[in-house]
């Protein structure tokens, strides 16, 4: 065993036993595929075309929208389907095809967003693969305390809306996922986020996790990235048992609970690491490679 996978035991057997066997990889992006500079690393480039070459389907899977896939980082790699907006949508990548989704629909998230829309925070809205923002919001996306690649990520890839409930509302349209970002006061509390995250988790019609950086996202109650998963593998003819997947925070738990093997990153909440079947090193020491060494290669 490799010095840099750390085993949890209560599933050793169960990992031993479908070791080499995984037929589908599931790969977080943010803190997870990505290093602090949203960037993938030649190894871990190396290790997915490896395995792709073998005919083992590896996947994104992310709290982003379609639109905000690395097409350009991941070209060549062999990656060709994305479990997105935390398992609201599943995209075909080589065609840009939605082949699941389980959206939020107007009745739903109207009377959310009237709640959200009178508090000092930085929302976007993902609605068919594509990120929107109110131009409300714009001003308070500089305000915000996350890693300059993804302030920039948020700040130039969402199209802005001048009445996001207007838009919504005339073109029929539902709503993937919503991702709220919250900014600091003089005494470093972010502003508004322990009121917008009692508001949501007091909906049983919605599911609100961190996605990172102490965001809060939510979706339909019963849309998570290990029901996308479970739907991908049954679209691919995988058994979920033949599985592994690979995550760093809250949003990523459903997902590490699915898999046949959980995967946690060096750099997980320890939340993700207690559910975890192994903890593989950081995304700056490339923890993907690592974990697919280990298990595959």
């Amino acid at each position: 065993m490799r010095n840099n996978i750390i085993p949890y035991h209560r599933k050793k057997s169960k990992c031993e036993s479908i070791m080499k066997d995984i037929k589908l990889v599931a790969l977080d992006l943010d803190g997870t595929l990505f290093d602090n500079s949203s960037r993938i690393s030649k190894r871990n480039l190396t290790a997915i075309r490896s395995i792709t070459d073998k005919g083992i389907h590896v996947v994104i899977s992310t709290g982003r929208p379609f639109e905000g896939i690395p097409f350009d980082q991941i070209k060549g790699t062999g990656i060709n389907y994305a479990i997105t907006a935390n398992g609201s949508g599943i995209y075909e990548i080589s065609t840009g095809k939605c082949l699941y989704e389980n959206a939020m629909d107007e009745e739903l998230v109207t009377p959310i967003l009237n709640f959200l829309l009178t508090r000092d925070i930085h929302m976007d809205a993902f609605i068919g693969g594509k990120g929107y923002t109110p131009i409300q919001c714009v001003e308070t996306a500089q305000k915000l305390t996350v890693p300059s690649s993804i302030k920039n990520y948020i700040i130039t890839t969402r199209t802005r809306l001048d009445n996001i409930l207007q838009f919504i509302h005339e073109n029929q349209l539902k709503v993937q996922k919503m991702t709220l970002n919250f900014y600091p006061a003089a005494d470093g509390t972010l502003i508004d986020r322990e009121t917008v995250r009692k508001f949501l988790v007091s909906n049983p019609s919605i599911t609100t996790v961190c996605g990172g950086y102490n965001n809060l996202e939510f979706t339909r109650a019963d849309a998570n990235k290990g029901v996308g998963l479970r739907k991908l593998a049954e679209i691919l003819g995988v058994n979920p048992d033949a599985t592994m997947a690979i995550g760093d925070t809250e949003n990523d738990l459903a997902i590490i609970e699915a898999a046949g093997i959980g995967v946690a990153m060096g750099n997980a909440t320890d939340a993700v690491k207690a559910r975890a079947d192994y903890v593989t090193t950081t995304n700056t020491k490339d923890g993907v490679a690592a974990a697919i060494e280990h298990f595959i290669l």
